[in-house]
């Protein structure tokens, strides 16, 4: 197993209600700020309410939409993995205040499983909102020391010759796992190959669905 990438946190990136760790009083903290910042005009309640109706309007099924054309589409492959995120606004998808996003490949021989160690970082302008258990401290300590047996809990059995790579988000740069192709999905179109593609195979912890 391999650590991917070093973390580099301080940052207000996430909306402070999304951390599970928080204390009490740093909710009371954000909601003053936030009700400042609302009095001095810099935003309005509208502009929150707003947004956060695009973020809920995000799911999954742009990210799967992603890699059926990245299993499909030579060209778009080397333009995934040469910029993640020029490829997916060339798909219209909105990522102009996303951070870089690194394309992680599975092959048979590797297996690559996302996790953010010190908070929730998460590519929510593909995947969308992250799943409570992303965020847990059980999830982001154990990814890193123990991943074979974390994807086991998963259901996800990988043989011990398949090296397993943990990529850790940051505040700068986000991943997402692109699943092997399904046995037998070869020359199916795009719409479908998108089905066989989940929220979770993308993050790493399983595998796409098997055809059928």
């Amino acid at each position: 197993m391999s650590h991917t990438q070093t973390h580099g946190h301080g940052h207000p990136h996430d909306p402070i209600e999304d951390n599970p760790d928080v204390r009490p009083e740093h909710l009371l903290l954000e909601q003053a700020m936030r009700e400042l910042l609302i009095e001095k005009g810099v935003f309005s309640a509208a502009d929150i309410t707003r947004q956060i109706e695009d973020m809920d309007a995000i799911t999954p099924a742009q990210g799967s939409t992603f890699v059926a054309k990245y299993w499909t589409d030579p060209e778009f492959r080397k333009a995934a993995q040469k910029d993640g995120k020029a490829a997916a606004e060339s798909m219209g998808i909105d990522m102009s205040v996303a951070p870089e996003l690194v394309i992680l490949e599975n092959t048979p021989e590797v297996h690559h499983v996302v996790v953010c160690t010190l908070c929730s970082c998460y590519p929510r302008a593909v995947l969308g909102l992250p799943p409570a258990w992303y965020k847990s401290v059980e999830y982001r300590s154990r990814c890193v020391n123990d991943p074979r047996g974390v994807l086991k809990e998963f259901g996800l059995d990988l043989p011990e010759d398949v090296d397993i790579r943990v990529a850790d988000s940051t505040a700068d740069m986000r991943y997402l796992v692109v699943p092997l192709q399904p046995e037998g999905s070869a020359g199916m179109p795009e719409e479908q190959l998108a089905e066989l593609v989940t929220r979770d195979s993308m993050i790493g912890v399983s595998q796409a669905k098997p055809v059928g």
